[in-house]
């Protein structure tokens, strides 16, 4: 089932992007121009009526589906009650901070609730160098760990440090497990985890002897969904135990039953002592936490850690609601189960067309990268911008991520079906079909 052909934006879509140009500025995420009016489960209404199969979660935020009820309902609840006390303890605060712990690996017992993801990895970083009394974080090319200034500085993506100057000292770079751009030039598994193997090399350069943490995602969301190869992430958290390093996984967006797993690092049994959560924790009402071990939060003396609406009731009651649907409707099998389905649906794009050069995913995120051909895999911006327009234009609602801006997005709420996925995989087929007779 192709849905109903429309031009995009419609007319009440483009007055609005209009009148945001004239007061907003324009520095935000380059979005196909489409103004939403209102959601449910996995679909979305815009301003002028047009119905779209949202597969971007309002950037893997949605897990639970746009405007689940019972999720509506105890935000609506919690209004008429309490929305905000600065840090004073709330039942619903101390409530969901207790829930997160008990579903956290069990060397972790301590939550601190914020807002946003740069937030929480923003603590994180501070807490870590207070506790070990070292000042260096080893991060990795391609990392996205927030827009504050923090974050950006032990982050390896290009669209968040142009040309802003010089970042906060202290963070090393080294090469993420991305196997499909090595740079190394190496192939697994018989390169045997050169690239973690080459951390001490790196740091024996880079460093000044001063390195305390290091942080990872489990797989790199904004440079591109790269998944390391299986086994990357155990490696690198034995080597950083046995160099005696705090290591921060970064979860903001894999965690709560994107990758099929409640939390991603479930996949391989890892423990970090610190770990960074948000985006589908509050579903749409922005909550966000760094979870540890208690050792490492009692660096902290009361007062230098806070949030103004860090944990505020309202943040807390959604949570808590989120993690209650996620068990009840067993959400985070369900992103199994389809996402294996639609993994395997979309891999056959990758035979059918040259400019598909790898389809790689976990659970419910999947990236799809464009390249000039499969021989060369070199990113090919165009024909992606491309596919993602003409795909809203037929009902598909898709997202454009990538170090080149290359690789198509696809990340729908976790409550998709099977039937949901056939559609979309029907548009994508359409559509470069259309794309690959021109060329």
């Amino acid at each position: 089932m192709i849905l109903k052909e429309r031009k995009v934006p419609g007319p009440n879509s483009k007055a609005i992007i209009n009148q945001s140009k004239q007061s907003e500025p324009q520095s935000m995420a380059d979005q196909v121009p489409v103004v939403w009016d209102h959601a449910e489960g996995v679909w979305i209404t815009d301003v002028d009526g047009n119905l779209f199969l949202d597969f971007t979660s309002g950037v893997l935020v949605t897990n639970i589906g746009h405007s689940h009820p019972k999720h509506v309902k105890a935000v609506v609840d919690q209004t008429k009650r309490l929305m905000n006390c600065y840090s004073f303890p709330t039942t619903e605060r101390v409530e969901l901070s207790k829930r997160i712990v008990e579903v956290l690996p069990d060397n972790i017992d301590k939550v601190f609730l914020l807002t946003t993801g740069s937030e929480a990895t923003e603590a994180a970083i501070r807490i870590a160098k207070r506790y070990s009394g070292k000042h260096e974080v080893l991060s990795f090319y391609g990392a996205f760990h927030g827009r504050t200034y923090g974050p950006m500085s032990i982050a390896g993506n290009i669209n968040t440090r142009r040309q802003f100057g010089p970042a906060l000292p202290g963070g090393i770079m080294a090469p993420y497990g991305n196997c499909f751009r090595c740079v190394y030039d190496k192939k697994f598994p018989e390169c045997d985890f050169y690239c973690i193997k080459m951390l001490d090399k790196i740091i024996e350069s880079s460093s000044s002897g001063d390195l305390g943490a290091v942080i990872a995602e489990p797989y790199q969301g904004s440079a591109g969904f790269i998944f390391p190869p299986k086994g990357w992430l155990k490696e690198l958290e034995k080597w950083a135990n046995a160099r005696g390093l705090i290591l921060i996984i970064d979860e903001v967006q894999s965690s709560f039953g994107r990758t099929g797993k409640l939390f991603a690092i479930e996949w391989e049994d890892i423990k970090p002592q610190m770990i960074c959560l948000g985006k589908g924790l509050g579903s749409g009402i922005p909550t966000s936490a760094v979870a540890g071990e208690s050792k490492i939060f009692d660096c902290m003396s009361p007062g230098e850690m806070s949030s103004t609406t860090g944990g505020n009731p309202l943040s807390s009651a959604a949570a808590l609601s989120v993690l209650e649907i996620l068990k009840e409707e067993n959400l985070t099998e369900n992103a199994r189960t389809v996402g294996e389905y639609l993994l395997e649906r979309l891999s056959n794009l990758w035979k059918k067309y040259d400019f598909v050069g790898e389809v790689r995913g976990l659970g419910l995120v999947i990236g799809i990268e464009i390249v000039k051909n499969k021989k060369e895999n070199v990113p090919e911006v165009d024909i992606c911008k491309k596919i993602i327009s003409r795909c809203a234009e037929l009902g598909l609602m898709l997202g454009r991520v990538g170090m080149y801006g290359n690789v198509i997005r696809v990340a729908p709420p976790l409550v998709i079906k099977k039937e949901e996925c056939d559609i979309a995989v029907e548009i994508f087929d359409r559509v470069m079909n259309e794309i690959n007779k021109t060329l």
